[in-house]
């Protein structure tokens, strides 16, 4: 029947025989293993044969049908997107391998339509993420069976970076690795800040004590010293021996303006116990929300932090956002600002 298909030239004859393979194929119509071997056979070394259109009928068939039709669907899953589309989203005898070359050798269509599947594997993903665009990362990461490994979050963090089409796929997936949110987290938005924050809240303990052990091994970015960097140094030492480092000393320094700039940011470094790279990138932005997280994990007082945030902030009239100030410092659970800064102090004393 399949091979008179394929010779069949009529528009009648094509649709009565389509229309067999069709109950042929139906899952109401159980086949005998043996029959289902010649079928798949028939099937896999003819259908080029067929039209796109006829292709991609039944490759429908056979992607919802339960019989194992492996070799056709081997060969329609590296066929026009139109044919391989349903293969690639729902046949369940596709092989690893197969799917490997079909991200390795197939268009951008085809890697979405492999993101859709109900399971797939961390190499499959492992190749989709170095090959897919962010439209493919995207749907990737919101199938949540998905598995996904270490190192390909590594490689879409890095790309999150820069990428804010993956920034709120890879923030909301459950299971990325903590470090990972953690570097990313002054490079998102105010909402996915606190999306971060909420994880660092509800992570395990052991969980958590993991992610640190990980984030040893990561290397950040330093920025360059500046000039009056041993000078201020110096300054911040002195007054850490005479046991003046105290947090209204920012304050003090913040108001000498930018000749002590270098100190200020030393002294807040030395005071929340992060490293100076940290402080030199929230200070320059003004990056409020994560200034918030330190003054709040670190115990700096209320007024403390709007003083602050009205210093730093370049709004025109920075008082009069004193309210404001105030409920962001609020908003910032104590447990989860401490969970963050111990990030940074290890990444800080690696």
């Amino acid at each position: 029947m399949l091979a008179d298909f394929a010779k069949e030239t009529t528009s009648e004859g094509r649709r009565e025989l389509l229309r067999k393979v069709t109950e042929a194929l139906n899952p109401a119509t159980p086949l005998a293993e043996n029959e289902i071997a010649e079928f798949d056979d028939v099937l896999a070394t003819i259908a080029s044969d067929y039209s796109a259109q006829v292709r991609a009928q039944i490759a429908r068939l056979i992607a919802s049908n339960l019989s194992p039709f492996s070799r056709s669907a081997q060969r329609f899953a590296m066929d026009d997107i139109e044919v391989a589309r349903p293969i690639l989203e729902h046949s369940d005898v596709l092989s690893e391998d197969t799917l490997l070359r079909v991200v390795e050798q197939k268009s951008q269509d085809h890697m979405m339509a492999v993101t859709r599947r109900k399971r797939i594997s961390e190499a499959v993903s492992h190749a989709l993420v170095e090959r897919g665009d962010d439209a493919v990362v995207t749907s990737l990461l919101t199938n949540e069976k998905a598995e996904i490994g270490a190192t390909a979050y590594d490689i879409v963090a890095k790309r999150a970076e820069t990428s804010t089409a993956l920034q709120a796929p890879l923030v909301r997936r459950s299971g990325v690795p903590l470090e990972l949110l953690n570097d990313l987290y002054m490079k998102v938005e105010a909402d996915l800040r606190r999306v971060i924050v909420g994880k660092y809240e509800s992570v395990p303990p052991e969980e958590l004590e993991a992610a640190f052990q990980r984030s040893r091994t990561r290397v950040s970015n330093r920025y360059a010293q500046p000039d009056d960097f041993e000078t201020s140094k110096r300054r911040i030492d002195g007054l850490e021996r005479k046991g003046a480092l105290t947090p209204p000393v920012l304050i003090a320094l913040m108001r000498e303006g930018v000749s002590a700039r270098t100190s200020f940011k030393l002294a807040f470094a030395r005071l929340a116990d992060v490293d100076y790279d940290l402080v030199e990138r929230v200070v320059e932005g003004p990056d409020l929300d994560t200034i918030a997280l330190l003054c709040r994990g670190s115990q700096f007082d209320r007024a403390l932090f709007i003083s602050l945030a009205a210093g730093l902030s370049h709004a025109e009239n920075a008082l009069a956002g004193a309210e404001d100030f105030g409920k962001l410092y609020e908003s910032v659970p104590v447990q989860a600002a401490q969970r963050a800064i111990r990030f940074w102090k290890v990444r800080a004393a690696a």
